[in-house]
């Protein structure tokens, strides 16, 4: 019988103070890698911004340190420095050093804070080797510095001031982040800007010590200039913009909509600040008071037929660009990430003051009014014929999941979790990625020419398109309001283009879909791009012939320079008049102009084998981002793609796909 362990108190650990951070920092801010460092600095900046929403800072300074640390400075009433009843410290210290200290319990600090928790600063204090914080009141200079949380010193006054505000440094701990300690100024950036948006009159600057960049964000529209952006270089339907910002009990309610001619939505929904991207109550009463208004509308302006059904909230969207933005005193958010609002009176806030206000907006701007109904009613026709273009194409078995799409070459295993599909260009490509594939995971669906773009096409189109019926039928995922990620058939889905300028095109249609109509795929990590070799560098001839694979024309020259240099360390007499590949001792060099030059042991070597293969995922880090460039790209605008491409063709990283 094993001997009996020994279970009683002193093997219960008890972490004291802010211990509990350094030992399980991804429960505090969600990891410890690229997004917890930058999470760092959201925690500080916050309470700087909630001091702007509450009405007594106008000016945020966010700065990147050239020795590897960030200050965040604002001209707020800064942090009390009185002894604390309960802790007996400084209000300060306490703050910084105790978790859900702050003045976001107990409702005397702030109507409205984005921290639920106020255990932000106190986290950032935690996991950084050394913080000072500043605060300025009443005359004094107020300082303190902090090692890994803990007080390095008593608070000290530190000298006299005109200035009121707190400023925090904090320097993140290599050992927590062992990924990377170096901010990403582009990060800091996006972030200003857009609370700047959402809290309209405050002016917030971010400054980059490493490389002088800079920049100041004040918006005065708030967020009617964030919808005026987001509808850049697409076409409005009109110059105006809806807005709306209204007190209703204790809470604020902020709308701003404008419509533009494309078939897509863009919704940004927040609420104390905080991006609620999977929505919530706030949104629900929006589009619930959006369509009531538009088809009371309709209606009693004859812009709808007595016999037409009304307009759904898919015909209204289409084309709809709208920030919505609540503050409320409690937020209840769902889930740790707070991706949405769990509010029930914020449903009908919103509600009422859309219903009302827009209602009064549509009266008022007759012209406008009838260009979002007759928009509206084409997107219904479409919605109709897309349905029938459907149906038809159900009724013909596509859509059958026993039978699948005939140039299909599928993969006996019917698993998703290890099975590929790789979606090729060209038939002879095709060939030879199903002869040189692994056939009981690798599924090979060929492409004939260049796809169908979706940036301005409806569903009716694409059910009318043979190359997109197969691709959506080999996926099984259904599109439009029949998609389901359930039925997803592959776990990697993988475009296999030529390394070219075509190639590049091809991938780019191909993106431009799945982003406009399953982004669900790439966000979830289901979507790559293949990495082809550009050139094969040749040695020996017979039995003896070996391939060295090469893939971008940067890597070709580096890999000749250093043979060459191997070769003269060596003692080797090199001819100068010999090409570059002989001098550095292969004997012949290859250039791969497409996918379908490679022999299939070739493609499965270079491209398919997951031993050896180079492939990327597609990612989408700023959906904003990704929108606006693929708006530019595969739009109507050819002046906004030329200076794109023109802008940006000397510095361009073909391998650098993330979004």
């Amino acid at each position: 019988m094993a001997k009996k362990e020994e279970y009683d108190s002193s093997e219960i650990q008890v972490l004291e103070g802010l211990e509990p951070v350094r030992v399980r920092p991804g429960m505090y801010i969600g990891s410890t890698g690229y997004d917890g460092l930058h999470h760092l600095i959201k925690e500080i900046a916050d309470n700087s911004i909630d001091e702007a929403i509450a009405g007594y800072a106008s000016k945020v300074e966010i700065t990147i340190l050239s020795d590897g640390g960030v200050r965040v400075e604002d001209n707020g009433r800064g942090i009390p420095v009185d002894l604390h009843p309960k802790t007996h410290k400084s209000t300060l210290e306490t703050v910084l050093t105790v978790l859900h200290a702050g003045g976001k319990f107990g409702g005397g600090g702030y109507k409205v804070s984005s921290g639920l928790h106020g255990v932000g600063s106190s986290v950032v204090n935690a996991l950084s080797t050394h913080m000072i914080a500043e605060v300025y009141r009443e005359g004094k200079i107020h300082h303190i510095e902090f090692d890994t949380g803990k007080p390095t010193s008593d608070l000290q006054i530190q000298g006299k001031t005109d200035k009121n505000g707190t400023c925090i440094t904090f320097y993140p701990d290599p050992t927590i982040f062992k990924e990377t300690t170096t901010f990403d100024y582009d990060w800091v950036s996006h972030y200003a800007r857009h609370q700047a948006y959402l809290t309209k009159g405050i002016l917030i600057s971010v400054a980059d010590e490493r490389t002088g960049a800079r920049e100041s964000f004040y918006f005065e529209g708030g967020i009617s200039s964030y919808v005026k952006r987001l509808n850049n270089g697409k076409e409005v339907l009109a110059d105006g913009i809806f807005y709306v910002d209204k007190q209703i009990e204790d809470s604020e309610v902020e709308i701003a909509v404008q419509y533009n001619d494309t078939f897509a939505e863009t919704m940004k929904p927040f609420a104390n600040n905080v991006l609620t991207p999977d929505g919530g109550t706030h949104v629900v009463g929006f589009r619930t008071a959006l369509n009531r208004v538009i088809n009371d509308y309709a209606r009693k302006n004859n812009l709808l037929k007595e016999k037409e059904d009304n307009l759904t909230g898919d015909d209204i969207k289409e084309g709809l660009v709208a920030v919505i933005s609540v503050k409320l005193p409690n937020p209840e958010f769902e889930g740790q990430t707070k991706n949405k609002l769990g509010n029930p009176e914020v449903r009908g806030y919103v509600d009422k003051v859309m219903s009302e206000y827009f209602g009064y907006y549509l009266e008022e701007n007759p012209a406008i009014a009838k260009k979002i109904v007759q928009k509206a009613t084409l997107a219904a026709r479409a919605r109709k014929a897309a349905r029938a273009a459907r149906d038809n194409v159900i009724r013909k078995g596509a859509f059958d999941g026993l039978n699948l799409p005939s140039k299909l070459a599928d993969c006996s295993s019917k698993s998703r979790d290890n099975c590929e599909l790789f979606i090729v260009e060209g038939n002879s490509a095709a060939g030879s990625a199903k002869e040189g594939r692994d056939s009981s995971i690798q599924a090979i669906l060929p492409l004939r020419g260049k796809v169908l773009n979706t940036e301005r096409a409806r569903l009716d189109k694409m059910y009318a398109n043979a190359e997109i019926v197969s691709l959506i039928k080999a996926l099984g995922t259904g599109i439009g309001d029949q998609f389901d990620i359930s039925g997803l058939r592959y776990d990697k889905i993988v475009f296999m283009t030529d390394a070219d300028v075509d190639g590049a095109h091809i991938s780019t249609l191909l993106l431009t879909f799945f982003f406009r109509y399953m982004p669900e795929l790439i966000k979830e990590g289901h979507v790559y791009l293949a990495k082809p070799p550009l050139f094969g560098l040749i040695k020996g001839t017979g039995n003896t012939r070996k391939i060295e694979y090469i893939y971008n024309e940067e890597a070709l020259e580096a890999t000749l320079e250093k043979r060459i240099n191997e070769r003269k360390a060596a003692g080797t007499k090199i001819n100068e008049e010999d090409e570059r590949f002989k001098q550095a001792g292969y004997t012949a060099q290859q250039r791969f102009k497409g996918l379908g030059e490679m022999d299939a042991a070739q493609l499965w070597e270079t491209t398919m084998n997951p031993e050896n293969r180079t492939v990327i995922r597609v990612n989408i880090e700023d959906a904003e981002k990704a929108d606006a460039i693929f708006t530019k790209l595969m739009g109507q605008e050819v002046e906004l793609r030329k200076n794109f491409i023109q802008s940006r063709a000397a510095s361009v990283d073909l391998d650098d796909l993330d979004f």
